[in-house]
């Protein structure tokens, strides 16, 4: 699980998560100074501001404890403020690239690439979701990060999309195994979309805007490789299992 071959994408990352942590010793100190010159009432003057200034500061030196379960809060705040306002972006599907209730009540996103073994692994997770709970929506982002392969896969994936062969396309490539020019093709035939139709899509730039959409997406999330999943407003890293996937739905279901 890994985005080594997109420099770009770990350098995002990594000043995102910096500015976040940044931005918690702000807003603990803005906090604890606001709730302090509250109590002590609306004539606050310099000499009481740097006062109060200066016991918020002892109390952080005092219990640094506080400063990661800030961050941590003010990470979950800012990252559900985030997944709101790219809801719609999230949870329309390129074409049939999807599963499940068309208007299912609960929708699981999720970003994953084809050369990924951790997002094989999690297929049956999410089918045994799907078959269990028929208000559930699961909506497919291709983020092709690991490989030129990766890349050609999720261009014939988006076509397959388009041709309402998504889901049986998306099954077949992943039980091929390694993902190749050849278990591109072959999968795609398995579904009926011939040789020349498979390459075209691959040599085409019509399907670089969702690609590049999707990876911006999960840059905005802080995905730190594949999958990822956006479930209500939680994102889940990593190959997580049937049941954490199912306490995340039951989450966003009670919200």
């Amino acid at each position: 699980m890994t985005d080594s071959n997109r420099p770009g994408f770990r350098a995002a990352l990594s000043n995102r998560t910096m500015q976040m942590t940044l931005g918690a010793f702000a807003f603990i100190a803005a906090a604890a100074g606001t709730a302090l010159a509250m109590q002590a009432g609306n004539n606050v003057n310099a000499g009481d501001k740097t006062a109060i200034e200066q016991i918020v500061h002892d109390y952080i030196l005092e219990h640094p404890e506080i400063i990661p379960q800030a961050i941590e809060k003010l990470q979950s705040k800012r990252m559900e403020s985030t997944i709101e306002s790219s809801r719609s972006a999230l949870e329309t599907p390129y074409a049939g690239a999807w599963e499940g209730a068309a208007k299912g009540d609960v929708t699981i996103v999720e970003f994953f690439d084809y050369a990924c073994g951790y997002c094989r692994a999690s297929l049956p997770d999410l089918a045994k979701l799907v078959s269990q709970d028929r208000n559930l929506k699961v909506v497919y982002r291709e983020l092709p990060i690991l490989s030129e392969e990766s890349s050609d896969a999720a261009k014939v994936s988006l076509l397959a999309a388009e041709r309402g062969q998504y889901m049986p396309f998306h099954r077949a490539l992943y039980d091929a195994g390694r993902v190749t020019r050849n278990t591109i093709l072959a999968s795609a035939a398995k579904v009926g979309i011939g040789k020349a139709d498979a390459e075209a899509a691959i040599a085409s730039k019509k399907y670089d805007a969702e690609i590049a959409s999707n990876i911006a997406l999960a840059q905005k999330l802080q995905a730190s490789g594949t999958p990822t999943f956006v479930i209500g407003n939680q994102v889940l890293n990593g190959a997580v299992g049937h049941e954490a996937l199912k306490e995340a739905v039951s989450a966003a279901r009670g919200k």
